[in-house]
């Protein structure tokens, strides 16, 4: 077991490679009340094309096998794991984004039944025709309710405007029609090839005994039989920057119109550091830019543009990135115009080095406050380690940044990238 001293943030955390490739890690929490674990696989909803191991051939499975294999995880033959997990006091969830699938619990006390609970039954999938079939209507009416919701497409229907081949512009959970192509054999597929252990992580944070806690994992795991880790082999898809859409609208039952501005990054192959100095730099441009502290921000407020629903969201992965800024507003083209001329004036960036300082400082210090929720260290570290950076890097990362750096992400701020969309009520001419 390895200890990973950073003594800059009095943090440390106890790594183990297992033998049959799954990554462990601990990070102790002294005084902490509350235990949290998460066990997640590099393995998402853009992934829907790859070799399955021990196959030679791609194949192409349906759009939102990833989210419903996420569903399915939880039903055995032999009942509902979350009862299990209520039956310790434990909270159980799990999620699904763009590029990875995760399986959590939180609990006060018996952390060591509940992170068995986790490793067995993420590790003992059960699927039959039967339950596969049961579970499409299931995840249809999810897919109809969130196509009936006016803020969700309005978000993702600005990320189809932006995307033209990636599967990124596709519900996480698909759609109604791809789900009730999935079959067993999909499933299964999927699990055996991105469910290997040597392309998860588990991540455990607490007030535990370290050497038990370890030693309990590498017993459960020497209990099990997997094949040897290979090379996952998935294609990926690199987009330029130009936007498949430059605007949209639908009416859907809303009263007030909401706007949606999009901008798409180019190509997105960073990796490790060079990935983290990229989006540190962006999100400070995008804070300065559209936070409720700048002065931008005001001035749309001034001019009733905006109201409190306004806010941002910076994506950036491996394949794939982009930027939202969305608002409800009673002026639907005058905000998504102002919007706009904002994005392609941040190009000529006038941000002085007070204006600077201040941003870098407020974002470390979030980032420093974000450390004493388990919750956000487990997920931080897990979504940082899957591409190739380490969390605790950060702070560091922010404290070296300047404001020269930021003149390196400018070209993300290019017209050709941006898209727009726009729900209004369904009376709106």
């Amino acid at each position: 077991m390895e200890k990973l001293e950073y003594s800059n943030i009095r943090e440390e955390i106890y790594f183990e490679k297992l033998p049959n490739g799954l990554s462990v890690y601990i990070l102790p929490k002294r005084g902490f009340n509350k235990y949290y674990a998460t066990f997640t696989t590099k393995y998402g909803s853009v992934t829907n094309k790859f070799v399955p191991l021990g196959q030679s051939e791609y194949i192409t499975v349906p759009d939102g096998v990833a989210h419903f294999l996420e569903h399915k995880m939880f039903e055995k033959k032999d009942g509902d794991v979350f009862e299990q997990f209520t039956k310790h006091a434990a909270n159980a969830n799990a999620f699904t984004s763009f590029n990875r699938t995760a399986y959590l619990f939180s609990c006060t006390s018996n952390f060591e039944e509940n992170l068995s609970t986790l490793l067995n039954f993420v590790q003992e999938p059960y699927f039959s025709d039967e339950t596969v079939e049961k579970e499409k209507g299931i995840i249809a009416q999810e897919i109809n309710m969130y196509e009936d919701n006016p803020d969700w497409r309005l978000y993702f229907g600005a990320i189809e405007n932006m995307f033209k081949d990636h599967n990124v512009k596709v519900d996480i959970a698909g759609t109604v029609e791809s789900i009730y192509k999935i079959t067993k054999e999909d499933l299964y597929n999927c699990y055996n090839t991105f469910y290997h252990p040597s392309n998860m992580l588990l991540f455990v944070v607490g007030d535990v005994d370290i050497e038990k806690t370890m030693n309990l994992i590498k017993e459960n795991q020497a209990n099990r039989k997997f094949d040897e880790p290979t090379e996952i082999k998935n294609e990926y898809i690199f987009e330029t920057n130009e936007v498949a859409k430059k605007e949209s609208t639908l009416q859907m039952d809303v009263s007030t119109p909401k706007v949606a501005v999009g901008i798409k990054n180019n190509e997105s192959k960073l990796q490790g550091n060079q990935l983290m100095k990229y989006e540190l730099a962006l999100d400070i441009i995008f804070e300065y830019l559209f936070s409720k502290s700048s002065d931008y921000y005001q001035q749309l407020l001034e001019e009733e543009l905006i109201n409190d629903s306004f806010g941002y969201e910076l994506t950036i992965e491996y394949s794939f990135g982009f930027g939202v800024i969305s608002s409800d507003t009673n002026k639907p083209e005058e905000l998504k115009a102002r919007l706009i001329e904002m994005l392609l004036k941040a190009r000529n960036l006038d941000m002085s080095e007070e204006d600077f300082t201040t941003i870098k400082n407020k974002m470390l210090g979030s980032t420093i406050k974000a450390l004493n929720s388990p919750e956000n260290i487990a997920n931080s570290f897990t979504r940082y380690k899957f591409n190739d950076m380490n969390m605790f890097d950060v702070i560091k990362t922010y404290e070296e940044l300047t404001l020269d750096d930021l003149k390196n992400v400018l070209p993300f701020f290019d017209e050709l990238a941006i898209t727009s969309n726009v729900v209004l009520p369904h009376d709106n001419k």
